[in-house]
């Protein structure tokens, strides 16, 4: 059921974090990965890292933010493998600015990295899922911030929480052509881009008391998820956000 041999997963900033977690997974369950990233370097380490898994693995250099790229890298990425079974939209971040002194620049910066970027990875992959009608796997990373307010993070927040309405629109439209789209909403996860946060003892603290099971997460424990959303093991499973947070969310 959780066999993914012969299925091909696109995982966007899937060179490291939580992206490269679930491209783990996904190779460690038979499917030949792509992983999108602005760094070629980093690309090609999380490719041979992937490779050595005993699938077929391949980098692609792409601003997932820059629409030409990221059509042109869609088919690049299809004239490699042939296809192109799911496609997990996990390229995205934030930058903390007080909201009274936030520019817009600043707010279109986060905003077009977390919607934008989503938006245009998952057009090209529905595009070339319903042509050659056989159906696909959306699943887009949001975060329990569309869910808490985060101060001075209100673009970040609000474009996740946008990420989650687009993945259940796309449910939706596209369900009964044979396309599930779901989100997975990562909690406190211990990453490069968390590293900082880790760092300072009073949110570090903050976190660990309020998480019930007591420790951040880590980019592995997205192995799973990253399995079961892919394969035909939620064959039934759409529309949904599925919380990886530790029990943070419900405490």
């Amino acid at each position: 059921m959780f066999n993914l041999e012969g299925h091909t997963a696109l995982v966007t900033g899937g060179n490291s974090g939580i992206g490269l977690g679930m491209a783990r997974g996904l190779a460690k369950a038979g499917a030949a990965v792509a992983v999108w990233g602005r760094t070629a370097e980093k690309n090609a380490a999380a490719a041979d890292e992937l490779r050595s898994l005993g699938v077929r693995a391949e980098g692609f250099a792409c601003d997932v933010t820059d629409e030409e790229q990221v059509v042109e890298t869609m088919k690049a990425t299809v004239d490699a493998f042939g296809r192109v079974d799911s496609c997990f939209a996990n390229a995205g971040g934030g930058k903390a600015t007080r909201f009274a002194e936030m520019s817009l620049a600043d707010w279109h910066a986060v905003a077009d990295l977390n919607m934008v970027a989503t938006f245009l990875t998952f057009r090209e992959a529905v595009r070339h899922m319903l042509e050659r009608d056989g159906g696909g796997v959306l699943v887009a990373v949001a975060s329990v911030g569309s869910i808490h307010g985060m101060p001075k993070q209100e673009p970040y927040a609000s474009s996740k929480a946008g990420v989650c309405a687009l993945t259940r629109s796309l449910a939706v439209e596209y369900g009964r052509k044979g396309i599930r789209a779901n989100a997975v909403l990562p909690g406190w996860i211990a990453t490069d881009l968390t590293a900082a946060a880790r760092e300072w003892k009073s949110l570090n603290d903050a976190v660990l008391h309020r998480t019930p099971a007591g420790r951040w997460g880590e980019p592995a424990d997205f192995e799973g998820v990253a399995v079961y959303l892919a394969s035909d093991a939620s064959r039934f499973h759409t529309g949904d956000t599925l919380c990886l947070d530790g029990g943070y969310t419900v405490f």
